[in-house]
């Protein structure tokens, strides 16, 4: 395991997590340390979905079951993270942002 590019992919998850919190109606604003375990509780719960059903409908999957998981995903983070707050129109919309900030940002180092 390459545990540099872990580090910057969970510090780049967690920045993109606080520019969302930022912009998104009904996701509160995180702190970097919030954002950071937010970030690494994300990856936590979708790693299990995936583990548990399948790589289709894990939340990096594509199309709409990937979104809607995605949204579920960052909704439950909420109850792990202190100090995160999302509503679940700003969990879909948080998924929706998220996933256009991955297309231009990378979150793999390469």
């Amino acid at each position: 395991m390459d545990w540099l590019g872990t580090i910057v992919r969970f510090i780049v998850s967690a920045l993109v997590l606080m520019l969302v919190g930022l912009f998104i109606p009904g996701f509160k604003t995180l702190g970097f340390l919030n954002a950071l375990l937010a970030a690494i509780a994300i990856a936590a719960i979708g790693w299990v979905i995936e583990a548990t059903l399948g790589k289709n409908v894990s939340p990096y999957g594509r199309g709409i079951v990937g979104f809607i998981v995605s949204a579920l995903v960052i909704w439950t983070a909420q109850f792990i993270v202190p100090g995160m707050a999302v509503s679940f129109i700003g969990a879909l919309l948080a998924a929706f942002a998220i996933g256009i900030i991955d297309m231009f940002v990378p979150t793999v180092v390469r």
